[in-house]
């Protein structure tokens, strides 16, 4: 099963080995207007989370660490990643999304994206 990515050493080798991860999953799940695809990209700094219609191209949501609400906040990264998780499922239902199909973009279900992802819940997001 060769998916186009190439084989490397260290750092470039878990780089290429997520990015194979994330075009297996990215096979299986596409946003659609009746239940966008919630798509959370993980950094060593930050995180962000973007609601996302596959069909139209359209980005229906986002939050970040990056937003000024969240930015320079107390706690760790995984309660930064609490809020952004709370915020974008504001965001998503101020726009009308009451479901979304959880796009972990090839990282492992833990820490700050499972945090995410139960903060969102909390918020009221159906996955």
């Amino acid at each position: 099963m060769a998916y186009g990515v190439k084989i490397a050493k260290g750092n470039a080798y878990k780089r290429a080995a997520a990015k194979r991860r994330h075009i297996r999953i990215r096979k299986r799940i596409s946003g659609t207007p009746e239940r966008p695809r919630l798509v959370v990209t993980r950094s060593n700094r930050g995180i962000t989370a973007q609601v996302i219609d596959d069909i139209q191209g359209h980005t229906l949501a986002s939050a970040s660490t990056l937003d000024a609400s969240i930015r320079g906040g107390e706690g760790d990264k995984s309660a930064q990643a609490q809020k952004v998780g709370a915020l974008v499922a504001e965001r998503a239902k101020a726009a009308g999304v009451e479901a979304v199909v959880f796009d972990r973009g090839g990282k492992q279900y833990a820490g700050r994206i499972a945090a995410l992802a139960d903060a969102a819940r909390e918020a009221g997001l159906k996955f």
